[in-house]
This record gives C-alpha cells, sequence and structure tokens, in this order.
C-alpha cells in the first residue's frame, strides 16, 4: 500500500481577543491507502482542529493554518486555490460530523441533500442521482430507502441520521472519510452498529479513514493505527494492540486506565488523571502534560520532549520511560 496522505508539521492557531490559542502544535503523520487511524485525546486536545486543517474548514477569522504542508494524492492542500479544495471536499476525501442533526439542513430532504453532491462532483443528472442516493441509502442500512428519500431530517432517529452522514460521506467514493466523533451523541447500541458498519464499507470500498474520538474503547477494534493527542501535540503514535499492550506515555496510561475492563476477574477501581490541560494560549515551556504527570522529572518542566521512535511504528514524547528508566 502506498502513501495517500502526509501531513508535516502543521500549526493551526485562533486570533482572538484574550492572545494568540495554539490549538495545533506541529502535528506530523501519514496515512497509507486503505488504512484507519484513529485520532484520541480528551476534548480541546486539537483533534478536530487538525483534521478540519487538512480540508481546509478552519473558519477565517479568526482561525488560520499558519504553518505546514498537506500532501494528498501528490498536492499541497493548503497551497490549492478555493476552485480546487472544493473539488477535494466531498469528493476525494469526505467529512462526517459529530452531530447529524446539525450537520443536515433541516429545510432539504434528504434527497436533496445527498443528490447535490453526486450532481456536482459526478456529473450525474436528477434522475441518476436520485437513484444513487436510493442505492447509497440502502447501503448504509436504511430501510425502504426509495421511499424516505423525500423525507427531512427530523423524521428519521439519531442513529438514522448518522447514517445518512455516511451515505452522504461516500457518495462520490470517497479515498479518505474523517469521521469526527460520529458516535458520541448515540447511545451504546447504535454506537456498535455504526462502528460495524463503517467496518463493513471500508472493507467493501478499501477507502481509508481517519476517526476521531475521546473514546479508547470505540476504535479498539476499528482501526489499524492510533495516534493520541494533548494540549494540540502528538503524544504517542501506535499499532493499535502495541498501544493497548504497551502504552509508554503517561497520557495514555491516564486514558486507559479511565476505561473499564470485562478481562479483569477481580475489577479494579477506575482512575481519573488529575488536574486540568494547560492553557493553550500561554502554553508552558515544557512538556504541556507536566502539571498532571505522575513521572515527571525537573527536565520535562524545561524541555517539550520531541516524538521519536521506541519501537515498530511506535513514536512517544515523553523524557522519562513509564517503567521508571530516564530516557
Amino acid at each position: 500500500m502506498g502513501t495517500l496522505l502526509e501531513v508535516k508539521g502543521l500549526h493551526t492557531q485562533f486570533f482572538t481577543q484574550d492572545g494568540v490559542v495554539n490549538a495545533v502544535n506541529g502535528i506530523s503523520y501519514t496515512l497509507d491507502e486503505g488504512e484507519t487511524l484513529g485520532i484520541v485525546g480528551e476534548s480541546g486536545c486539537g483533534k478536530s482542529v487538525g483534521v478540519m486543517s487538512l480540508i481546509r474548514l478552519i473558519p477565517m477569522p479568526p482561525g488560520r493554518v499558519v504553518a505546514g504542508e498537506v500532501w494528498f494524492e501528490g498536492r499541497d492542500l493548503l497551497k490549492l486555490d478555493d476552485d480546487e479544495i472544493r473539488q477535494v471536499r466531498g469528493n476525494r476525501i469526505a467529512m462526517i460530523f459529530q452531530d447529524p442533526m446539525t450537520s443536515l439542513n433541516p429545510l432539504l430532504t434528504i434527497g436533496r441533500q445527498i443528490t447535490e453532491a453526486l450532481e456536482l462532483h459526478l456529473g450525474m443528472d436528477k434522475q441518476q442521482a436520485r437513484a444513487r442516493s436510493a442505492e447509497l441509502l440502502a447501503l448504509v442500512g436504511i430501510p425502504g430507502a426509495e421511499g424516505r428519500l423525500d423525507d427531512y431530517p427530523h423524521q428519521f432517529s439519531g442513529g438514522m441520521r448518522q447514517r445518512v452522514m455516511i451515505a452522504m460521506g461516500l457518495s462520490c467514493n470517497p479515498q479518505l472519510l474523517i469521521a469526527d466523533e460520529p458516535t458520541t451523541a448515540l447511545d451504546v447500541t447504535i454506537q456498535a452498529q455504526i462502528v460495524e458498519l463503517v467496518k463493513k464499507l471500508r472493507d467493501e470500498i478499501g477507502m481509508a479513514i481517519i476517526w476521531i474520538t475521546h473514546d479508547l474503547g470505540v476504535v479498539a477494534g476499528l482501526a489499524d493505527r492510533m495516534i493520541v493527542m494533548y494540549a494540540g501535540f502528538i503524544v504517542e503514535e501506535s499499532a493499535v494492540k502495541e498501544l493497548y499492550s504497551n502504552p509508554r506515555h503517561p497520557y495514555t496510561l491516564g486514558l486507559l486506565g479511565s476505561l473499564p475492563r470485562l478481562d479483569e476477574e477481580r475489577p479494579t477501581r477506575l482512575r481519573s488523571i488529575e488536574g486540568l490541560p494547560p492553557d493553550l494560549i500561554d502554553l508552558p515551556p515544557g512538556c504541556p502534560f507536566y502539571a498532571r504527570c505522575a513521572y515527571r522529572i525537573e527536565r520535562c518542566q524545561r524541555e517539550n520532549p520531541p516524538l521519536e521512535t521506541i519501537g515498530p511504528h511506535h513514536r512517544v514524547a515523553c523524557w522519562v520511560d513509564v517503567n521508571g528508566v530516564v530516557a
């Protein structure tokens, strides 16, 4: 498999009355064709801003991508003009947002919202686009698909609306699907159904996926590789099995410690991460996790560790091995 997406040194800032918010701070990673990449971290860590920066959806003002490169199919997306990036968005790269009720237009039928992209990007006429829309709704498991094309978003349940968003995302056969916490507003049963649906569609269509979530449990069986973000930085990157079996950053340990385990004979008490994330307007000079870290040493307060390779496909940004050995 070849590399589909390469992100290099991406920095995104928001210029506010209170100061400059450092939302994304020099993140770099790659994504292969057909690969599923999970990006995890608590709210406000830069997950959504990072992927919205890729396809130029950051509102300007107040936001701006101030540095970096985003290479996709041989082109730097950050250097495309407005017409060129519009040909990429919704066509080669599709995005599913967190809340389908606010993402769907309540004044337009479901059919119209799907056919619009088909007519714009694939040049279909209205009849062809409508037939394809019915196929897409059936593909994502909506019963009586053709009869639902003239319904409005409020006539669908939350889980069904999210299926509609997935159908819209898949309408132009994208090379890359970005899913921004698509199951957060749904109950756990529907969450599991949506995750299984995405896995099934990924295997059938062969697209790459970036799945953003704050819940490590959701992506455990979906992603091939994981990125852990904190305060706009990537603090750990690893294959999924390696991350769960051998976490090496204190923040990753904290996230995993907050998950209930079903494989333990005697359940252990869930752990919380004490303290608060740093102020993104006034980031500390050292490691951003320093104030909350149980493994910190003096060097952590002075210097922010770079993201370094510690094993096959495993990178971590920490001066201390969590086993207690100073790097």
